[in-house]
């Protein structure tokens, strides 16, 4: 074996593996790109995830009648509330009913029917009980339902302070 052969045989044993321009270039660009793409993407993420991750503030109390206009014959109150709907701020009016139970505690009940959604009405009928007009929904003084619909009227936290009544967020009812 000549000097030459040995020279050639040590060299492809020792062989390194080499990057090519074009692996090279190919490489840069897709690493620049994807750089470039997430500095695009993330901040969209972000502005579209951001109203879940924002804590819920739980609810609010809002001033809605006097305790002095409350009596035993429920009567529709009308209010508004403020809320945040994601980058959305609005102040919807809502309704309730309130009324004095037989010990005289204030109650307060949603008009929202809830066989379909439609808004109750007191006494329309002189019958003393809520009337849903939509599919003839009957429910008592209490909100208990007698007919057609599947669950009581549900019931709004109430709270008495400095001869105003506060409605607050609403509940299941707890009175039937």
């Amino acid at each position: 074996m000549s000097n030459h052969e040995q020279h050639e045989q040590s060299h492809s044993s020792v062989m390194r593996k080499t990057m090519s321009r074009r692996q090279f270039l190919s490489y840069t660009l897709g690493g620049a790109g994807a750089f470039m793409a997430g500095g695009v993407v993330l901040p969209m993420i972000r502005f579209a995830v951001d109203p879940i991750l924002q804590k819920n503030t739980g609810g609010t109390f809002v001033k809605v009648a006097e305790e002095s206009a409350i009596t035993s014959e429920p009567k529709e109150f009308k209010y508004q509330i403020h809320q945040v709907d994601g980058w959305y701020e609005s102040d919807p009016e809502r309704s309730a009913w309130i009324a004095r139970d037989q010990n005289g505690a204030i109650f307060a009940l949603s008009p929202v029917c809830k066989h379909l959604g439609c808004t109750v009405n007191w006494n329309s009928q002189n019958d003393n009980q809520y009337f849903c007009p939509c599919h003839e929904a009957k429910y008592s003084i209490d909100g208990k339902n007698l007919r057609v619909a599947p669950a009581p009227l549900d019931e709004y936290e109430v709270e008495v302070r400095d001869g105003w009544v506060y409605l607050g967020p609403v509940k299941p009812n707890s009175r039937v």
